[in-house]
């Protein structure tokens, strides 16, 4: 598909961080703060890791994986 940007290592690693600061702050591993902002923050490389594009690599023209 010519909308992914990512590679496959990088969609993992995203899909990890994720999960993690989610888990951090929907969990109360984290509070205050900064459990709020892991909260929400952490859906952010979860989604981009699951759909495999990234905006801010599309605005700065990086990728990660090889063109197709």
């Amino acid at each position: 598909m010519q909308f992914i940007n990512e590679a496959a290592w990088d969609r993992i690693a995203r899909v990890i961080a994720g999960i993690v600061l989610l888990y951090l702050g929907w969990a109360g591993v984290v509070t205050g703060t900064v459990g709020t902002v892991c909260k929400y923050l952490g859906f952010l490389p979860l989604v981009t890791g699951l759909v495999g594009w990234c905006p801010a690599y599309s605005v700065f023209r990086i990728r990660t994986n090889k063109a197709q």
